[in-house]
């Protein structure tokens, strides 16, 4: 049931849950562009898995209000704000694409006390990585976006996301059938079977309702200091990525999997970008049973100044 939560700075957030409500609670955090609605698998499915799945629309997606100038970490306290709201108790934090810098960040400042597990799916790497060719294999259209960001040109940034957001808003298919010029054949056969191609573009849509603000923060942020140190990391976090992915590439976890001493990193030969949505289930069963054999350990402290851990850094 979708519906509006108050987070701690006045702020509203769009959250949505799915499957078991006496589950193991998991967020989904959503894609670049995305939205609360999904993909996500079958109610049937997360019954089965007994996983409670939430996602919510990161601010300036969907109906959540703005956060001008959010840093990656920032998510990390929606995140503990909509627990709070919630109620819950252990949880765990999955990030797909886009979303996987912010389930980092939870991992990062929730992690041991609630937060018991995190997985990211192909997501990428930050922009300072050192020894990374960080735009080594990435799509052309990935790299414009990007490299727009990494030379400050906010303004050209907001002028191209604008753009794409009103050829989307006139036919929410534009997106897809744009990428799908850049796609490998996996992310073809996934992306578009008849049900996912529908998902894809109402969450498309549902992002960029009420402008492309989200979408221009994420960018942003991204190509921006995060805000923590990955080597800090002591949860549990599995890495899943398809060897052929061209919108975030392998060589982006596998370089995390080596700054995170907790990383457990699979690599899926064959796959690609969208084959994320066909590992979802495996991934979410994987979350609950770490969450269930990991000690509880305290979190680092919450500071009033930025709700951020003093002495935390950009990301190694």
């Amino acid at each position: 049931m979708t519906r509006q939560i108050g987070v701690s700075d006045g702020r509203s957030v769009t959250i949505d849950c799915w499957g078991d409500p006496k589950g193991f609670p998991v967020f989904l955090l959503h894609g670049t562009p995305g939205s609360h609605s999904g993909p996500v698998p079958r109610t049937s499915v997360l019954y089965q898995l007994g996983v409670r799945l939430i996602s919510y629309d990161r601010p300036g997606y969907g109906d959540s209000d703005r956060h001008p100038g959010r840093s990656v970490a920032a998510a990390a306290w929606d995140v503990q704000d909509i627990a709070d709201r919630l109620g819950l108790g252990p949880f765990g934090v999955v990030g797909r694409s886009g979303g996987g810098p912010h389930a980092l960040a939870c991992a990062a400042f929730l992690g041991g006390s609630r937060l018991r597990s995190v997985a990211v799916l192909v997501g990428l790497a930050p922009s300072d990585a050192t020894g990374l060719d960080w735009f080594g294999g990435m799509s052309d259209s990935n790299i414009n976006e990007y490299e727009l960001a990494s030379l400050a040109e906010d303004d050209a940034v907001v002028a191209d996301l604008t753009r794409r957001a009103e050829q989307i808003s006139q036919d929410p298919a534009s997106l897809l059938n744009a990428l799908e010029k850049e796609m490998v054949e996996d992310d073809k056969r996934v992306a578009f079977d008849v049900g996912i191609r529908r998902h894809l573009i109402k969450t498309y849509r549902e992002a960029i309702k009420n402008g492309p603000y989200g979408w221009i923060d994420d960018v942003l942020a991204f190509r921006s200091p995060w805000g923590f140190e990955l080597g800090k990391i002591t949860i549990p976090v599995r890495l899943w990525h398809g060897d052929q992915d061209v919108f975030a590439p392998v060589a982006h976890s596998r370089w995390m999997a080596d700054q995170i001493p907790s990383a457990r990193m699979e690599v899926e030969p064959g796959a690609a970008h969208f084959g994320a949505m066909e590992m979802l289930p495996k991934v979410l069963a994987q979350l609950k049973a770490d969450s269930l054999t990991l000690p509880v350990v305290s979190p680092l402290a919450r500071t009033a100044a930025g709700r951020e851990p003093a002495g935390a850094g950009a990301a190694s």
